[in-house]
């Protein structure tokens, strides 16, 4: 397989993105304060990354938004795209049509975290630049695009965040805050761009896909199953990722608990099965 070239020449930095970022890794440091752990605090921030990188970017935004591999009702729908807006991955929007240009593109000059660029750019500098592909974002997400309800959480997934802030602050103090809004948003963000990132550099290749997508156990552990990313762009629209008795695929699991009670359907799987 020919690696593409680094062609970087086209992009802009993205100022608001730069110190938004620099914002949330520079408040993470607040763990070292005194009084600012609790077990109570780190269990709100374990459940919460589940929550909004389990159900919510694993399962709502990619296998059901990004790539249509099951229904829902719509009610479980709209949960799931909230659990995922509360991951502070920019908007939903956004998040689909980035990773469906990624699919499309995928180590390719227009992938826009293309990881021949570099580890660092794959991971998470090409979130901080203004790639070519943003163009393409309207064309790619026209079928969910004039939903009301993904239109709200991609318009004001900053004030939501900061409404589960004051949640937890109510709920627990400043060390609820610190450990269930700084530390899971900073564990949840690298967690995901880890898939861009390692999951293209590392790890065993189970198929012969037309990129650099690997498999990688430990950020499967990480992302409740996005780890097994070689596997995903071989059979990119089924809803089951981990392929293998040891591939353990969280999503998949629950997503397998609530097709048996009847609340997702149209599940797709891989050619083999």
């Amino acid at each position: 397989m020919t690696r593409n070239l680094p062609q970087l020449n086209s992009v802009s930095p993205r100022p608001k993105v730069i110190i938004s970022t620099c914002i949330l890794h520079l408040a993470v440091l607040l763990v070292f304060l005194p009084h600012t752990f609790s077990w109570n605090s780190v269990c709100i921030a374990v459940f919460l990354h589940w929550i909004t990188i389990g159900l919510g970017i694993s399962f709502g935004f990619h296998r059901l938004a990004t790539h249509q591999s099951l229904q829902a009702p719509k009610w479980l729908e709209y949960f799931l795209i909230l659990c995922g807006t509360l991951a502070l991955q920019g908007g939903v929007l956004g998040w689909v049509g980035y990773h469906r240009a990624h699919h499309l593109y995928s180590d390719q000059e227009k992938d826009p975290h293309n990881s021949n660029q570099g580890f660092w750019w794959s991971h998470i500098n090409w979130l901080m630049h203004s790639v070519p592909t943003r163009k393409e974002i309207p064309r790619l997400t026209k079928d969910i695009a004039k939903d009301p309800f993904y239109r709200f959480c991609h318009e004001y997934y900053i004030e939501l965040q900061l409404f589960l802030a004051i949640i937890l602050y109510l709920l627990g103090g400043s060390s609820f805050v610190i450990w269930g809004i700084f530390v899971r948003l900073f564990v949840g963000t690298h967690s995901t761009m880890f898939v861009n990132s390692a999951c293209h550099m590392v790890g065993y290749r189970s198929y012969d896909s037309e990129d650099c997508s690997t498999n990688c156990w430990w950020v499967a552990l990480l992302t409740f199953g996005e780890g097994w990313h070689n596997n995903h762009h071989a059979f990119q629209y089924s809803a089951r990722h981990g392929l293998e008795w040891w591939e353990i695929d969280v999503t998949w699991i629950t997503i397998r608990l609530l097709q048996s009670l009847g609340l997702v359907t149209n599940v797709k799987t891989t050619q083999r099965e």
